[in-house]
């Protein structure tokens, strides 16, 4: 491996050597307030009869750079969204001059100025493709100021979630979410909370990015980075966002999004409130077998949970342009909610002849309070107007969670006569804080190559209590047996070194990440219960790979391999064993180590027309959510399994069907393979799954737009239990008013309540269960959008990654 690194570094820093500059001509695009324009499509055509020459979009700073130009006379088109279209002068190559270093070139917006004001009525298309990223723009979704950011995100197309709230992107589970660059540290229900908490009408665009590179940490399968509202626009801008929807219950999402900008300091504010009721009902049937494969017993299990919850958000930062190369930059979130519950359920026994052994019945009455504190420091320092940068961030997060249940269950033989009763209640408080540092530093180089490397430094600290209280007397006793308290302490630290060079057909960009993890969990112990310690300390090279080829103006292929990990959730290494009901039980496992993923692709693209991925995924040490039958009890923990792999083939076609009609139609499929040892079982499956997701975008005229979309899932695994297909129906119509500043929008969601799961278990031991699932997923939504402020005077800064960046999320 270090002959590997060697090697590597020794190609990164050979890469400007292997560049012919030749004659050249280069030049930087900006807008009308001479801020860069990054973007822009720069054309370079012959004087003669302006057939096109070579072409190439404009860098994060607006700079382009043709090279290896023979003499001639030429002359640059240049366009933007937004922007007046642009064509110079004649620019004229000879042996006097081989080098045109052009000044910047302006350009006027589409519309004119009037006091100031820049008025721009392109409207963002939904999906966006660039190199190593799919970014879906929010404001295009109708739906959006509706929803909160975790229904947003189901409706984004490649991204899949679960019941249990797993986010998958493009067929990949394990995905890293990003809020504004910063890991949220969450997972499982944790994530979902949060993202409920937060309005879709802060939200400005979603980054989907299915191959990260060096530059992100290896954590993760893919990444899914959500941008809030952040304008650049003079004086006082914002704007307001009201949404409530109906299902069985309501709901409510509204947001207020505010920015001041004045000479060097600029200001943002994103506020948003939601209200949350949700439902989910489980119908269980579970067999249970003897030694020769005879059902010896049934169990019949009904759940019914609601949840009410009321969230927060408040997002505060600034921008102070301290030179005209220095920015620093702070933020402060403070994000929560507070969760009501109410869980039932009713269970009946039968034994083999199908008569009435026994049933049971039980509640759960349960409330927690999330609060949640996160503050960042960031500095951008440009070295240069080529692109030379440094950026420093600086983190700190606190989340803080009280949480308790309170429980009864009581059991019935099969006369119905009460057998047992019993109360008792757990007290979950838990503390977690988190500190990272990070600073990035990008060097280009000569003929459109560059250099990039890195460091970071995490450190988290957790700490679990779970009491667990006796209160059948009406006394509240501690059951030292059934308590725990466990903290878990870990020190990731990584550095990277990548490089990219672009030649006139082929890219390419090589990356080494390496990263070392140190960690210590301890479970306290008490009288009843031995103190238990583990340690995990391990170190890791990541390398990634992209070459990209153009065949021509139209097509180009892109070849990538890159290596990823998966750590275990902090609660997921927890060994308590917490109670849901009278058959089923929930446990951590301390002894799981890493998931490591190897992943070959082969893209192929035309235009933004078509796009095609296929890839082949191998990984080891595989995380898996285990059954074990001890009885007629189901305990889940997880679990490593031997290894697996996934072969995916990855189709999306986007168009202009006609002047008003655009359609994005994605098709997935792909073949996954699990196999390894499940207690006494051997767990070998392989399934087909399919994914169809079909997205219609309507432009009706006279300010009205409208959207239908829906969505195909078929046979899919989860946990160990392999989901049936399902489908659902979203759509909605929205007009604008105010001439232009407002807009009011109405949608539906899942039409036919057809968003159903039936889950049929697999390799339980001498058992096995079907489910039957749904939420509050069919509803009707309003909403009414409005911005206000003069956007003039527009500065752009680009969206830096800071200290938190690319954590995986791993609070569960």
């Amino acid at each position: 491996m270090k002959t590997l690194f060697v090697l590597l570094t020794s190609c990164l820093i050979g890469l400007n050597a292997l560049a012919q500059s030749g004659n050249v001509i280069s030049g930087t695009v900006k807008d009308a307030t001479n801020q860069s324009l990054p973007g822009a499509t720069v054309r370079l055509l012959k004087i003669s009869d302006s057939t096109l020459v070579t072409g190439e979009v404009t860098d994060v700073n607006g700079n382009f750079r043709f090279v290896n130009l023979q003499a001639g006379a030429y002359e640059l088109a240049i366009g933007a969204m937004g922007q007046k279209d642009f064509r110079s002068a004649a620019l004229t190559i000879d042996a006097g001059h081989s080098a045109i270093t052009l000044p910047a070139i302006i350009l006027l917006p589409a519309k004119s100025i009037e006091l100031g004001e820049v008025v721009i009525k392109a409207q963002k298309p939904l999906i966006e493709q660039e190199m190593d990223r799919t970014i879906v723009n929010v404001g295009s979704m109708i739906g959006s100021a509706t929803s909160n950011t975790f229904d947003v995100l189901s409706k984004t197309p490649g991204v899949s979630l679960n019941a249990a709230g797993d986010i998958s992107l493009n067929g990949r589970s394990g995905v890293m979410v990003l809020i504004d660059g910063r890991s949220t540290y969450m997972s499982g229900a944790d994530l979902a909370a949060y993202l409920k908490s937060l309005p879709g009408g802060v939200l400005d665009k979603i980054e989907l990015m299915d191959n990260p590179p060096a530059r992100y940490d290896a954590a993760g399968n893919a990444l899914i980075n959500i941008r809030l509202k952040k304008t650049r626009a003079g004086g006082l801008t914002g704007s307001l966002a009201l949404g409530g929807s109906q299902g069985r219950y309501a709901r409510s999402n509204d947001a207020v999004n505010l920015n001041y900008n004045r000479r060097k300091l600029n200001l943002f504010a994103n506020l948003g409130y939601s209200y949350d009721k949700n439902y989910s009902e489980d119908d269980f049937n579970r067999r249970y077998y003897d030694e020769t494969g005879a059902v010896k017993s049934r169990v019949e299990l009904k759940n019914d949970q609601k949840n009410a919850s009321n969230g927060y958000n408040v997002n505060l930062g600034m921008d102070l342009t301290a030179t005209s190369k220095t920015i620093f930059g702070a933020i402060v979130n403070l994000n929560g909610s507070s969760r009501k519950g109410n869980f039932n359920y009713q269970s009946t026994q039968q034994n083999a002849l199908y008569q009435l052994a026994g049933s049971g019945n039980g509640s759960t009455v349960s409330k927690d309070i999330r609060n949640n504190t996160s503050i960042n420091g960031n500095m951008l320092h440009k070295f240069n107007d080529q692109g030379r940068e440094l950026t420093v961030d600086a983190n700190y997060l606190n989340y803080h969670t009280q949480g308790r249940q309170d429980l009864e269950n009581r059991l019935f033989d099969a006369e119905g006569s009460l057998t047992s009763r019993e109360l008792f209640r757990y007290r979950t408080p838990s503390e977690i804080n988190i500190y990272t540092f990070k600073a990035d530093y990008v060097h280009p180089l000569k003929n459109k190559a560059r250099l990039e490397g890195g460091f970071k430094s995490s450190y988290v600290d957790n700490d679990f209590v779970f009491n667990y209280y006796n209160t059948n007397d009406g006394n509240a006793v501690i059951d030292n047996r059934r308590s725990n308290h466990f903290q878990y302490r870990e020190n990731i630290n990584a550095a990277y070194i990548s490089g990219e060079k672009r030649w006139k057909r082929f890219g390419m960009q090589l990356g080494l990440r390496l990263e070392n993890t140190a960690a210590k969990g301890h479970q306290l112990g008490n009288d009843s219960v031995a103190a238990m310690h583990f340690t995990k300390n391990y170190t890791k090279l990541f390398p990634s790979i992209f070459l990209n080829y153009k065949l021509n103006e139209q097509n180009a292929l892109v070849l990538m391999a890159v290596r990823r990990i998966n750590r275990p959730n902090y609660q997921m290494l927890n060994p308590f064993v917490f109670y849901r009901d009278q058959y089923t039980y929930s446990a951590g496992n301390p002894h799981l180590i890493p998931q490591y993923q190897d992943r070959l692709e082969l893209k192929y693209q035309h235009k933004n027309f078509l796009n095609m991925g296929l890839s082949y995924n191998r990984f080891t040490n595989g995380i898996f959510t285990t059954i074990q039958a001890q009885g007629d009890t189901f305990t889940s923990r997880p679990d490593n399994i031997a290894r697996g792999y996934m072969v995916l083939l990855n189709t999306s076609v986007s168009g202009q069907l006609t002047s008003w009609w655009y359609n994005n139609t994605t098709l997935r499929l792909s073949r996954i393979t699990l196999k390894g040892p499940l207690y006494t079982e051997a767990l070998n499956y392989a399934t087909n799954v399919a994914r169809l997701e079909l997205n219609n975008y309507f432009n009706l005229g006279n300010g009205w737009n409208a959207e239908v979309g829906g969505y195909y899932a078929s046979r899919d695994v989860n946990g160990q239990a392999q989901t049936s297909g399902m489908f659902r129906v979203n759509g909605g119509i929205q007009k604008k008013i105010w001439k232009g500043k407002g807009t009011v929008a109405m949608n539906f969601e899942d039409l036919f309540h057809s968003w159903v799961y039936h889950n049929r278990s697999f390799s339980i031991r001498q058992s096995d269960y079907y489910q039957v699932g749904r939420t509050d997923t069919q509803r009707i939504s309003i909403a009414l959008n409005y911005k206000f402020g003069k956007d003039t005077f527009t500065r752009k800064r680009r969206h830096n990654n800071n200290a938190s960046d690319d954590e995986k999320g791993r609070v569960e």
